[in-house]
């Protein structure tokens, strides 16, 4: 009659249990056993499958009794050192279980046949690459032409008359939509084909892979697992030894009466599905922002405002305005900084944020590379004018003179103005002209054009030309401001982030070992998907450390 021994080693349960399909997991290990006709088998540690000589030790001469199934008797494995714990698979079957397929209808069958055609072509490798190739194309083509510019300006660059690469003309260009090229209908079908061949690719293949690389199963046969990849015999070996030292290495391993499976790396088989998954949110996120966002640019002087809403313009069909459009921006102050030698370093604009009601709801002060985001709108500090020059003349005013911007060879910046000093209703005007680099000094030319003198806007001093007298009191300047929504960063970040993990995880490598107890004899074998030779290795150091097994006699005091 059966019974259950316990042992408890090292704080290691082993329970012996009946059942013959066992799981060794992270809890314990169940074997069946008697009370009548155990006997105890020592065991050496295995020093070399291939020299090692068994030692027995002395026998009882006494007959061992036969069981009923023909096998030897039972045994107990006493390990060195507590092993991690085993624990019985509840489940039963060779495998993760299997659900019914659905019936088939007739009036299904036909789509059914076109869908699988359509995944079948969806998922063919070299059209996947060439759609790859395609866009890449697209978008070193849309580097090349000159976006969001006006049709004039395609008339004048790519004329009919001229064709640019012989075929190239503004017809091409507008018609194809090439003058946006990343909202252009040409390049959001090629997306949306790859994004179906990815979609298709992991349905027909990945996912059955990974179902396949889920459902564990027993192999029968001592010559199928000699046909493997590697295989090997251990002629003096307990199969429990073997899942145990398994488990110790990071392998899931399950026993069912003779016969072991064990794995390890699934990770590496869901890799792909990840990586098809990652490039879809990337794909998804550089749609939202070419065809979802908004765009703007302004330039406030100093002390005004301007509501969000009115300089904002939609990229695409999926530019969708937000309550935060409602938002007036008011510039408190614009100010620069100087290097040394007078150029100018770095600008920044004191903003505030205001509902409609004027209650504020945010205030910063913005420089390049330190924008203001408010209610998914960025507003970036990229650019200064020069506004007014406000001035008193002979103690009169002040009063602001507008700058206006002059024309130079080269990316520096002039403004100037002009104080009329005669009668502004002659058709002759002769006045003081001031110019001006930056907001920090002033240059005057008297009515002759002749050279009068600098001023700082800061240093209030006076000067006189043409028997007026002028201070220069303060220099307006105007900020530079582009706002902008991107709905799809946060989600272009998410589709990189996950590509990085998911492509780490791709070179985990996804090993199966398969075990067959015949008699005393353990043959093992064994396959992976990468890294064949470190298998190999990994597998050959675990089993020279399986126990073997030493018969000893049932009646020895030993």
């Amino acid at each position: 009659m059966s019974s259950s021994l316990l042992l408890n080693l090292d704080k290691t349960l082993f329970q012996a249990l009946s059942p013959p399909l066992f799981s060794i997991s992270n809890a314990r290990i169940f074997l069946p056993c008697r009370r009548s006709g155990v006997g105890v088998v020592g065991f050496k540690p295995r020093a070399s499958r291939d020299g090692f000589e068994a030692e027995a030790l002395p026998e009882s001469k006494t007959k061992k009794k036969s069981r009923s199934n023909g096998g030897s008797s039972k045994k107990i494995i006493f390990f060195g050192s507590a092993p991690p714990p085993l624990s019985e698979e509840r489940g039963g079957g060779a495998g993760n279980g299997s659900g019914k397929p659905a019936p088939e209808g007739s009036s299904w069958v036909f789509l059914r046949r076109a869908f699988k055609r359509a995944l079948a072509v969806l998922s063919n490798l070299p059209l996947a690459i060439g759609e790859m190739f395609f866009i890449a194309a697209l978008m070193a083509l849309g580097t090349v032409i000159d976006q969001g510019e006006a049709p004039d300006y395609y008339f004048q660059k790519y004329p009919e008359e001229n064709p640019v690469l012989g075929f190239i003309t503004w017809r091409w260009v507008l018609a194809l939509g090439f003058d946006h090229m990343f909202t252009s209908p040409v390049f959001l079908g090629m997306l949306i084909l790859l994004a179906a061949s990815l979609m298709a690719c992991t349905y027909t293949t990945q996912i059955p892979i990974v179902k396949v690389a889920r459902r564990w199963s027993f192999m029968q046969s001592a010559e199928t697992i000699r046909k493997m990849n590697f295989a090997d015999s251990l002629p003096r070996a307990s199969i429990q030894d073997l899942g145990i030292i398994l488990m110790g290495s990071g392998y899931e391993v399950f026993l069912k009466g003779p016969s072991l499976y064990a794995f390890k790396g699934m990770a590496g088989r869901f890799a792909p599905i990840g990586v098809h998954l990652a490039m879809l949110l990337i794909m998804t996120g550089g749609t939202l922002s070419a065809a979802g966002s908004f765009k703007g640019s302004v330039t406030v002087p100093q002390g005004l405002n301007f509501v969000i809403g009115d300089v904002m313009n939609p990229n695409g069909f999926l530019s969708f305005p937000s309550e935060s459009f409602n938002t007036e921006v008011h510039v408190n102050r614009f100010y620069m900084d100087y290097y040394d030698s007078g150029e100018v370093s770095q600008f920044y604009t004191d903003l505030s944020l205001f509902s409609l009601d004027g209650k504020e709801l945010l205030r910063k002060t913005i420089r390049v590379n330190d924008p203001l985001r408010y209610g998914g709108i960025t507003i970036y500090q990229t650019d200064w004018s020069f506004s007014a020059l406000q001035i008193t003349k002979n103690g009169e005013g002040p009063f602001n003179l507008a700058m206006a911007p002059l024309q130079l060879n080269g990316d520096k910046k002039l403004f100037g103005t002009i104080l009329p000093t005669g009668d502004p209703d002659s058709p002759n005007v002769k006045g003081i002209s001031m110019l001006a680099r930056d907001l920090q000094s002033i240059v005057l030319y008297d009515q002759e054009g002749k050279f009068a003198g600098v001023r700082r806007p800061s240093s209030k001093l006076p000067i006189e030309i043409d028997g007026t007298r002028i201070v220069i009191e303060d220099a307006i300047g105007s900020t530079g401001l582009d706002l902008k929504t991107d709905p799809g960063v946060p989600v272009v970040y998410a589709g990189f982030g996950a590509l990085m993990l998911t492509t780490c995880m791709s070179y985990f490598s996804h090993s199966q070992i398969w075990a067959l107890q015949d008699g005393t004899t353990v043959t093992v074998g064994g396959k992976t998907n990468r890294a064949k030779l470190e298998f190999q290795d990994e597998l050959n150091r675990l089993l020279d450390k399986v126990p073997e097994l030493v018969a000893v006699d049932q009646n020895s005091n030993g």
